[in-house]
């Protein structure tokens, strides 16, 4: 709020019809000069911050004396004729702000003709000239294709490996990589670029001594060593022994069982045998069992070696356990076989039934058998079921018999396992063999 005109009012046409500001346009002119506080000229007599006294004409104008030469004073000095409508100086607005400054290395300059230019590293200070001030008139004066044509060109990127260098070897970047990968090499590095194996630092006596003595095995990781390689040792042993029994020794039982064959069957057709007394070992006859497809020679006596690991079946036949021919009017004749490993003739004599043939081939006749009776148990000891009439066969008086006898349960000879026939036809051989092998 500005205050009233000094002085006693009066009429126009008074002695003091303009007071103090007696000049016509005095009194508009303050009024516009206090209507804004930030018109209030600043320390100097300047009211722009950006005021030049280089680029104002040194010509002050005298005081107004009317309302429009005071309001043109106010207005600012008046522009020669052509010249640009303006007075801007941007170093000098820097240099009242910010205070004289000078680029460092690094640093980039602006085009001041357009605020859009490119940017391009500067050259430090020491290096360069100072730039000349910008001419303003030539600014707007010159076309703008050969303004453009003075901005530098944007330089080249650079390629990836100028800007990120590999670090060189034993730096900090080296040191981190073997910290984590223990010295291990990273994907897509450089050989190189791997760090180089520090020189080896030779040992002293006394320390090579220490070293070859810890290099050496304790007495205790040489004797769990030893034992570990004996049951090594001894478990391929046992499996060696386990195929050698399951597999070897049938194949080679079989191999001997099928020549003694042969060999009995030949002498029969030559007719070089006579019916008598047989030697331990011998064979004198051929067992055939149809439902378990076994054809397997019969020596005399149950001797292991000699008979029975050989895949033939023994005959009771000596001393206390001597039992009858199958030529014999009366009596039980009793055979033993393997039934695991060694040909293992009676391995499944416990499948059969009651009426399953079981045929006796000898150098006069066929013996046929029938089954009557299976015991799946008893002790090796028990001898009763070989006797003449076998005790728990079902058989109560004299008569033509067959028992088989075998070890029981399989791979074991804890028990014997007992299979009882009775005699059902006795066919010659001239006659034929009998419809059990026909069949």
């Amino acid at each position: 709020m500005t205050a009233g005109r000094p002085g006693p009012a009066a009429g126009p046409e008074g002695p003091d019809a303009h007071g103090a500001y007696g000049t016509d346009g005095a009194f508009v002119a303050a009024v516009d000069g206090l209507a804004d506080p930030l018109n209030d000229p600043l320390p100097g007599g300047h009211t722009s911050p950006w005021f030049r006294s280089d680029t104002v004409p040194a010509a002050e104008p005298a005081a107004p004396s009317s309302y429009a030469d005071g309001y043109a004073a106010h207005q600012g000095p008046q522009q020669p004729q052509g010249a640009p409508n303006e007075w801007y100086d941007p170093a000098g607005y820097q240099r009242d702000w910010y205070g004289p400054q000078e680029p460092s290395a690094g640093m980039v300059a602006a085009d001041p003709v357009s605020p859009m230019a490119h940017v391009s590293p500067v050259a430090p200070a020491e290096e360069r000239a100072p730039a000349p001030a910008p001419d303003i008139q030539d600014f707007h004066a010159e076309p703008r294709t050969e303004v453009l044509a003075r901005i530098p060109a944007e330089p080249e990127p650079e390629p990836e490996a100028a800007l990120d260098p590999a670090p060189a070897p034993g730096g900090r970047a080296e040191r981190r990589r073997a910290a984590k990968g223990r010295g291990r090499r990273r994907p897509g590095t450089a050989p190189e670029q791997q760090a180089a194996p520090a020189a080896a630092v030779p040992m002293s006596r006394v320390e090579a001594r220490r070293a070859a003595r810890a290099a050496k095995d304790s007495p205790a990781v040489i004797a769990s060593r030893a034992v570990g390689e004996v049951f090594i040792s001894l478990g391929v042993l046992m499996l060696l022994f386990v195929t050698y029994q399951l597999w070897w020794t049938n194949i080679r039982a079989d191999q001997i069982a099928g020549k003694e064959t042969n060999r009995i069957q030949d002498e029969w057709a030559n007719g070089d045998r006579k019916p008598g007394v047989f030697a331990p070992g011998e064979g004198f006859a051929i067992m055939h069992i149809p439902k378990l497809d076994v054809v397997a020679p019969i020596a005399e006596g149950i001797d292991k070696e000699k008979v029975l690991d050989r895949g033939m079946i023994g005959h009771y036949g000596e001393g206390k356990l001597k039992t009858a021919m199958p030529s014999d009017k009366q009596g039980n004749f009793s055979v033993a076989g393997h039934r695991n490993t060694h040909g293992e003739p009676f391995r499944y004599i416990n499948k059969l039934k009651p009426g399953d043939p079981i045929v006796v081939e000898t150098r006069d006749a066929y013996y046929t058998y029938e089954m009557a009776q299976i015991l799946p148990q008893t002790s090796p000891s028990n001898i009763s079921v070989i006797e003449p009439i076998p005790v728990g066969s079902g058989f109560t008086k004299p008569g033509r018999y067959l028992t088989l006898t075998t070890c029981t349960p399989e791979f074991t000879s804890t028990y014997r396992l007992i299979v009882w026939g009775k005699m059902v036809d006795e066919r010659p051989r001239s006659e034929g063999k009998p419809d059990a092998l026909v069949g």
